[in-house]
């Protein structure tokens, strides 16, 4: 069985205090899908469709784990009442379909992120995960785990974990460093979501912590593969809502220790990723995308951010049909891209 795969749906996490580490019954592991927030024309939440897309990456993208309310689903745009209420429509319509749901729980404010906190244990959420504040912004490693503790107390039956993403926190302290001696703090910490490019940093992660059992989940979508050799557990990415299929191939080619195809996956991937970061790519354009691939509208982002343009959405339906990433009519075989 790939070590990639969870097993049976946690019951709803109770709202009760534990001293002792929290320890869900299966550990977070393979895909985690960034979900998306889907939005009317007019910037507010569509609530309406949210049952449709988590049918959509179960049945069509095999990816049963998401994390909610983080960059791709635009969650620091959101306001708290938002934020929760999108929180509960997951739980909600995921009851029984989906494996796990983390809540990212981040916000500038400790008392906002405490509240959030105590929402998502509230509501049966299977865990919560924080980013780095980054106005007002932790200068070493002791004060980040001071703030980061006190957030984890705030729902101390959940699983905690922490979501490094340097490049938009600036927030630069290593991870590795992060880790040292992190349960003795914080008990309930089960992991962390590492979304930076420095595999320096995520394997010393890894070997530093083999005898922790922590979920080493990978955030940088192009390469995974990378960090399956150095001994990532899983991942969390905005392109498993519509790439969930694909990358879960290469993960079972992993596991069976085909590294050619395995390989040969990551660069077809790599090669949809590398044209859409040439065109300008970010949450907008995910949107865009996600739209084109499911049928489920995800409408606009918030402000500032703006609406992907048309020239963006034609560009990638070509190259996802020339990819045989969605199916096409209009392509001769010969401009079909090899990937196998």
């Amino acid at each position: 069985m790939l070590p990639f795969r969870v097993g049976e749906p946690d019951k709803p996490a109770q709202d009760f205090f534990s001293s002792s580490m929290a320890s869900p019954k299966k550990k977070l592991q393979g895909l985690v899908a960034a979900t998306i927030t889907p939005m009317t024309e007019h910037g507010e939440i569509n609530f309406s469709v949210i049952g449709r897309y988590v049918d959509y990456l179960v049945e069509e993208q095999g990816v049963k784990n998401i994390f909610v309310n983080g960059t791709t689903g635009e969650g620091l745009s959101l306001s708290i009442s938002e934020r929760c209420r999108v929180a509960e429509e997951w739980v909600t319509e995921g009851r029984n379909k989906l494996d796990q749901i983390v809540i990212h729980v981040g916000a500038l404010s400790l008392k906002e992120s405490q509240e959030l906190a105590q929402h998502a244990a509230k509501i049966g959420a299977d865990g919560i995960a924080v980013i780095a504040p980054f106005f007002l912004q932790p200068w070493n490693k002791d004060v980040l785990i001071n703030f980061l503790k006190e957030v984890a107390a705030a729902a101390p039956a959940l699983p905690f974990y922490y979501y490094h993403i340097p490049a938009l926190t600036g927030v630069k302290i290593r991870a590795e460093e992060l880790l040292d001696g992190i349960q003795d703090k914080i008990p309930t910490f089960q992991g962390l979501k590492f979304s930076d490019t420095d595999l320096l940093d995520f394997g010393q992660c890894v070997d530093q912590n083999r005898q922790q059992q922590f979920a080493f989940l990978f955030g940088v979508d192009e390469q995974l593969l990378s960090a399956l050799v150095m001994g990532a557990t899983g991942a969390v990415g905005s392109t498993y809502n519509y790439l969930g299929k694909k990358t879960n191939q290469m993960l079972e080619a992993f596991e069976r220790k085909d590294f050619s195809s395995a390989l040969n996956h990551q660069f077809c991937i790599q090669r949809f990723i590398n044209f859409v970061v040439k065109l300008g790519f970010g949450v907008s354009q995910t949107k865009a995308i996600m739209t084109l691939v499911s049928g489920i509208p995800m409408g606009p982002p918030r402000l500032p951010l703006q609406k992907a343009s048309r020239e963006f959405t034609d560009n990638a339906e070509a190259k996802l049909k020339s990819l045989d990433f969605l199916s096409f009519t209009d392509l001769k075989d010969g401009n079909l891209e090899a990937c196998s």
